[in-house]
């Protein structure tokens, strides 16, 4: 599969014992600008065992948030020669699901963090980690377990260290706590698989290592799944096993 395992040990004997909670074969994908058709992945090839962290490291425009972004959902892969590659979930194949059934997937078992925070500028703090329930459970369901969320919110922001921002706006908020926000609304669903893209390169250093570590306790302790975009090596470093792509391909160790 042209992986290469950086971290800690035991993770290709895991690997070999248990079905992989997210697989990918031979997938591919092209973007037109204009006219001109910019190929970005070539047929990569990747699992993802339940409680693992990988991280997929990469140079700007090798492919790795695209790559990313197909895991959770938000996109397909192409067609090519009638066939489009498969992407899986828990072994359901995400490439032949309805829009409403990703739109389950996206809101249910992945949590999504991006460099850019997203928040709403309108909502406060602990308004915006409600959103994630929201979106899940249409109004009428979250406004019946709106207590129950409010409180589940209210626990995560306490957690990452801002049960002193819960009425908040972002706008008051600095870098890392509103990525800090974005995390906790990522996580209000309890997902199975957190997949983050570059999420501490907004940030200084310090804010940044302070948001990983945040973010590894958190997983640690809930067994959470993690599949984390960076071109830092230093971060991934710190993952159970790192996956390299060069040109839209997963490099051979």
């Amino acid at each position: 599969m042209g992986t290469e395992t950086i971290a800690h040990d035991g993770t290709e004997t895991m690997a070999k014992q248990s079905s992989p909670i997210l697989s990918v074969r031979d997938v591919r994908k092209t973007y037109k600008l204009g006219r001109v058709k910019v190929p970005v992945l070539h047929g990569v090839d990747l699992d993802v065992q339940k409680g693992e962290w990988v991280t997929i490291l990469g140079a700007s425009g090798s492919g790795k948030s695209t790559l990313l972004h197909l895991m959770g959902g938000l996109d397909r892969p192409d067609k090519v020669d009638g066939q489009r590659g498969t992407i899986s979930f828990e072994g359901n194949d995400l490439t032949k699901q309805s829009k409403r059934t990703l739109d389950r997937y996206r809101a249910d078992d992945i949590g999504f963090v991006f460099q850019f925070y997203h928040l709403l500028p309108e909502l406060s703090v602990v308004q915006n980690v409600c959103v994630g329930s929201m979106i899940l459970h249409g109004r009428i369901g979250y406004m019946s377990n709106r207590s129950a969320t409010v409180q589940r919110a209210t626990e995560l922001l306490e957690r990452f260290g801002l049960g002193h921002r819960l009425k908040h706006r972002p706008a008051e908020l600095s870098g890392g706590e509103r990525q800090r926000v974005a995390i906790a609304r990522a996580l209000i669903n309890d997902p199975s698989v957190l997949l983050a893209d570059e999420p501490t390169g907004n940030l200084d250093m310090k804010t940044g290592a302070s948001i990983l570590d945040t973010m590894i306790e958190y997983r640690e302790k809930a067994g959470l799944t993690m599949v984390m975009v960076t071109h830092d090596e230093r971060i991934a470093a710190r993952a159970d096993r790192v996956i390299r792509l060069l040109d839209g391909r997963v490099q051979e160790s």
